[in-house]
């Protein structure tokens, strides 16, 4: 029997009875039903519950706003009023779609075999969401773009880099409809990023009987090395392993190793720690996400 609830609380915390589980950001965005074939793919391979997070987000646009001056006492009194309880309509009707969008997403994700269902209602922004949540995150699942971005291909969302930034968990960011992975590659550099993402995959299930492949983009000499340990590990944990030194630009080459080898899923460590750095170089990450038509496995 699947479970099911729904909480309006922000104060939450983790139940101890529920182990760390699939968050999946669900928002009405063109891949909110990506995001919750993802997310229950995720959750089924892991047997971790699957929590559906909807937030409704403070409005920076005042309710109401001072006419004192503009209009008579009288009249403003009356238009006060009548705006103030078009924003409590305005409200209500946002918490009634998302509930029904969580209704829907739940039972998308219950006839894909997800097995342990919690739906979430929370009045905050997605990074304070998912922030206050992190003890409870196993993996967090959301689109590229958000709903403000409409149905545009271009960009990233606005909330994207910082939920990454500040979240210390993997996040799988979906940007197409879901394929079920049967190749993951792993681009490998070594960094500390690189190494858990190396050992996420040398131990968790979810990558258990999927073709991985092994890459690196970078000086020949100290390539040769990093791959030889990463592949023994992974061929250590019982894994398909296969192992390639690529030399150019670092996102073209990995882009076109993705589409030469039919790459559905790509794991790998996201942002340095050097936030001067990555706006005077360019992230890898952030290049990365506009450019690659694949779900990618975010690390820090």
């Amino acid at each position: 029997m699947a479970l099911s609830s729904s909480e309006n609380n922000n104060k939450e915390t983790c139940n101890g009875d529920i182990p760390p589980l699939v968050l999946s950001c669900i928002d009405g965005s063109h891949y909110t039903g990506a995001v919750c074939d993802y997310s229950a793919w995720l959750a089924t391979r892991l047997g971790a519950p699957l929590k559906l997070l909807h937030n409704i987000e403070r409005s920076n646009v005042p309710a109401v706003t001072d006419f004192t001056g503009s209009i008579g006492l009288g009249s403003q009194e009356d238009l006060l009023e009548e705006l103030t309880a078009l924003e409590q309509q305005r409200a209500q009707l946002l918490v009634k779609q998302g509930k029904l969008m969580l209704q829907a997403a739940r039972n998308r994700a219950e006839d894909a075999g997800a097995g342990q269902v919690i739906t979430c209602q929370r009045h905050d922004t997605l990074t304070e969401s998912v922030v206050e949540l992190e003890d409870c995150i196993r993996v967090l699942v959301l689109g590229i773009r958000g709903e403000e971005h409409g149905d545009s291909d271009q960009g990233v969302g606005a909330q994207l880099e910082t939920v990454v930034r500040s979240l210390h968990k993997p996040i799988l960011v979906v940007n197409r409809e879901f394929q079920q992975p049967q190749r993951v590659m792993l681009a490998y550099d070594g960094s500390d990023a690189a190494r858990k993402a190396l050992a996420l995959i040398a131990e968790s299930q979810l990558f258990r009987n999927l073709s991985c492949h092994l890459v690196n983009v970078g000086p020949a000499q100290s390539a040769e090395k990093l791959l030889a340990e990463a592949s023994a590990e992974l061929d250590e944990a019982g894994l398909a392993v296969t192992a390639s030194h690529l030399e150019g630009n670092t996102v073209e080459s990995l882009i076109a190793y993705q589409d030469e080898h039919q790459i559905d899923l790509t794991v790998m460590g996201a942002f340095s720690h050097n936030r001067l750095r990555d706006l005077l170089m360019g992230s890898i990450t952030a290049k990365m996400l506009l450019k690659t038509r694949q779900p990618l496995l975010l690390l820090r």
